[in-house]
């Protein structure tokens, strides 16, 4: 993908953005495999407190939801977004003063979550915002299926990387998110997310401001691929990247095609993958503890802030 800066819109004349290829005209309406044509769609721009500690701190994460999503797991816990059914259409000159007003607002970051079908949006509207004062880093928070050429343009965009990292078993991807591909390309895209940011560095309050976070949701059930992936994450990037095991799965109506996955996480599987994820000397990471807040993951898409 060789796009100039002044044709990256052109990107969505025939949609390869994302590994499904879709090639959905999207600038002339046509909805590609996210549900998005190319019409930017924000579902909600606030201050998040939900994050990692490191991420939203204090005074919260300045996040950007997207609508639509290119992934689609069959358990999504922001299935009205992803599938497209919330949100506004605004300009790149609107998703730019968004961004300004997060800052004016004090957030510790920009952060833009599932962005990836959005990406000459978004490269427009941060170059923009950065000549007009934004100077906090931008998160690229995302599912991870991901082309890595087109994380490339992001290349001097991103400042800090939450990817996902969620199956290793591609018979566990075609399953849930129809996608069997899924680790060759996530993995590869993580990489070059390391590439381009390196390891993670903090400020003197603890605030991440550049480096890559690998997030691991838990599935009820899929224990050992947790823990393949974990190691993977280990033995590929060591104290290069942190790690967030994550146990706030929860089973919404849209699973009950897939009972095997219709319940929360017990102590005892999490547990168990905590102490794998320490016996095999992972030391930068964090985890969840108790209930998780019901915020972290499912906020309200009403379109505050946009």
């Amino acid at each position: 993908m060789n796009a100039k800066l002044t044709d990256y819109k052109k990107l969505y004349d025939d949609c390869t953005l994302c590994p499904r290829d879709c090639h959905a005209r999207r600038t002339s309406g046509q909805k590609g495999y996210c549900k998005e044509n190319s019409r930017l769609v924000v579902a909600r721009a606030a201050l998040h407190m939900w994050e990692e500690p490191c991420i939203s701190g204090s005074r919260g994460s300045g996040t950007v939801f997207f609508s639509g999503c290119s992934v689609g797991c069959v358990y999504c816990q922001n299935h009205n977004i992803a599938d497209g059914t919330a949100g506004k259409i605004i300009t790149t000159e609107r998703l730019s003063e968004i961004f300004l007003e997060l800052q004016n607002k004090k957030a510790h970051n920009i952060n833009l979550v599932t962005p990836s079908h959005f990406v000459p949006h978004i490269i427009e509207a941060v170059n923009s915002s950065r000549k007009n004062g934004l100077n906090i880093p931008i998160v690229y928070n995302t599912g991870s299926y991901e082309k890595p050429d087109v994380l490339g343009l992001l290349d001097g965009i991103a400042d800090i990387y939450l990817p996902d990292l969620k199956y290793m078993d591609s018979n566990i991807s075609e399953r849930y998110s129809n996608c069997k591909d899924y680790f060759n390309f996530a993995s590869k895209s993580i990489s070059e997310m390391v590439r381009q940011v390196g390891e993670c560095e903090f400020d003197s309050d603890g605030i991440l401001l550049k480096g890559v976070i690998v997030r691991h949701m838990m599935l009820p059930g899929y224990l050992e691929d947790s823990k393949n992936i974990i190691r993977y994450l280990h033995e590929t990037f060591g104290s290069k990247i942190y790690i967030s095991i994550m146990n706030q799965y929860t089973p919404l109506n849209n699973v009950k095609k897939h009972p095997e996955i219709d319940r929360k996480i017990t102590d005892e599987e999490y547990k168990d993958l905590i102490n794998y994820t320490i016996s095999i000397g992972i030391e930068n990471g964090f985890l969840q503890e108790g209930e998780t807040q019901s915020e972290s993951f499912i906020p309200e898409f009403n379109c505050e802030g946009v």
